[in-house]
């Protein structure tokens, strides 16, 4: 019997239960809830990291951004209020459209 101990998406327990398969699984609290979706976060963008195609790369995203909701969802902020930092902080600080690879600094 594999034992994940991870969190999974919303439809995974109905898909198991469809194969016929029995599981064990609970409830998070909010809390428990961020450890974990920082833990799926960091795997997904791993996962993200060694993408080779496009399509691959892009559904990577699209579970990351999953988890941006999520955790938005335990915050009480939405989506809209995350772009209006998103975009404070690209005004400021500038975007990545220009791919600049840092090499280094000379110290003072």
């Amino acid at each position: 019997m594999p034992i994940y101990n991870k969190l999974v998406r919303d439809n995974i327990l109905e898909i198991i239960k469809a194969q016929g398969l029995s599981y064990t699984s609970r409830i998070l609290t909010p809390d428990e809830l961020l450890v974990e979706v920082k833990a799926k976060m960091l795997e997904e963008a791993h996962e993200f990291k060694v993408a080779v195609g496009k399509k691959e790369a892009v559904e990577e995203l699209a579970d990351i951004l999953e988890l941006i909701h999520s955790s938005l969802r335990v915050y009480g902020v939405d989506f809209e209020e995350l772009e209006v930092i998103r975009k404070e902080k690209k005004e400021i600080r500038g975007g990545f459209e220009k791919a600049i690879f840092l090499i280094d600094v000379e110290d003072k």
